[in-house]
């Protein structure tokens, strides 16, 4: 039966060239030749009687055979490591390695602060993270290059588990001696006076940025257009101007007073959340919920997501409460 000699190697070359589209890339990430990454697709294909991939000019895109086998083996491939990995919890504290996958501002600062943090108590416990573009974090989670992903999020993804969501306002970032860092929210008539950062168009707070000065028949000119937040944040920093982010990308430079934020107060600005994506239908490793749950208390630790203004009435009704 064909279903016997589906074997370990071929399915797991196979997947490879699934998920990286291209037989040199499959071939580099398992560190094999690419003639023998092509041999086992091609007995693959034998087996089945089928074609699995559509060879195109930019590379193989899965057919629709192709497809139902990718989905099978890599359920397989991930049960594995979830076998594997609970095996190792038997031994002892919390052990094993988590895959977060994140837009690049969560990147910077909240992240590695969350795995530090985590790490105090299970220091045991070992983590990839990558940062990508909006866009491609739920693929990386289809994939299953990633146990975790971290954005924001506008629309749902078919084949994802949203194990979290928040809404996501977008806040205009200063230094505290800038001529708005006395305003608690902004709108973008007053911030457009003012040298502005702004993250690349593919991203989520770009385009409702981008929508709301359209709405407004505003035309901002920025002074420099960069993919990486911590860019943005150090034009900031050095007196360049202004630039836009969420609230939790620049949560500790705020809890640090480098930074002031203002809420921009415009109709759609709060048309996206931050979304904690896994694989629908996966049984996850313990390590991977253990961190999850972790996640996501620190993205609503008390007053997390409020914006500063409302944290700050917030802790002076506390104070006037305990007197």
């Amino acid at each position: 039966m064909p279903s016997r000699r589906l074997q370990e190697t071929s399915l797991r070359y196979f997947l490879e060239v699934a998920r990286s589209g291209s037989l040199t890339e499959a071939a580099a990430r398992l560190s094999v030749s690419i003639s023998a990454v092509s041999r086992q697709v091609a007995a693959l294909e034998t087996l089945l009687g089928v074609p699995l991939f559509e060879r195109r000019p930019r590379g193989m895109v899965p057919s629709a055979a192709g497809e139902l086998l990718a989905a099978h083996a890599l359920r397989g491939a991930l049960e594995a490591e979830r076998v594997l990995s609970d095996i190792q919890a038997l031994q002892g504290p919390l052990r094993g390695r988590v895959r977060i996958v994140s837009s690049s501002g969560f990147a910077s600062e909240f992240l590695p602060r969350a795995i530090a943090t985590f790490r105090v108590q299970y220091p045991g416990v070992q983590f990839l993270l990558h940062a990508v573009g909006p866009t491609q974090v739920s693929d990386a989670v289809l994939l299953g290059d990633a146990d975790i992903g971290l954005t924001y999020s506008r629309a749902a993804v078919r084949g994802i588990r949203v194990e979290h969501r928040q809404p996501a306002s977008v806040f205009a970032i200063m230094r505290p001696d800038h001529a708005l860092a006395g305003s608690r929210s902004v709108t973008l008539a007053q911030m457009h006076p003012f040298p502005i950062a702004l993250s690349s168009a593919d991203n989520t707070v770009r385009q409702l940025f981008d929508v709301g000065c359209s709405n407004r028949g505003l035309v901002f000119e920025p002074v420099l257009v960069s993919n990486r937040f911590e860019a943005l944040a150090n034009f900031v920093l050095n007196g360049g101007g202004l630039a836009i982010a969420g609230e939790i990308t620049v949560r500790e430079r705020l809890r640090r007073g480098e930074l002031h934020a203002a809420e921009i107060r415009e109709p759609g600005m709060r048309g996206r959340a931050v979304e904690l994506h896994t694989l629908a239908d996966r049984t996850l490793p313990e390590v991977v919920r253990s961190f999850l749950a972790f996640l996501r208390a620190q993205l609503t630790e008390a007053g997390g997501a409020r914006p500063p203004a409302k944290r700050a009435r917030a802790a002076r009704r506390g104070r006037r409460r305990s007197g």
